[in-house]
């Protein structure tokens, strides 16, 4: 599913980054992917799956916490 339209940004790209530790913060993703720099209307959403995939990646593996 498409997050920003504006750049054309997936769910499944915000959560690998995420899950590679290159993204922890809605800052990091509009670094790397340009997310929310725009019309900022997809910046919930995506912040939403930032802490969703963090907690997931906790739950899955304590010792792991996404990278």
């Amino acid at each position: 599913m498409y997050v920003c339209l504006c750049k054309g940004v997936t769910c499944s790209q915000i959560r690998e980054r995420v899950r590679q530790g290159e993204a922890q913060s809605l800052r990091d993703l509009s670094q790397s992917l340009g997310v929310a720099t725009q019309c900022g209307k997809c910046g919930r959403c995506a912040r939403a799956l930032i802490d969703e995939e963090r907690e997931s990646c906790s739950l899955d593996d304590p010792a792991l916490q996404c990278a």
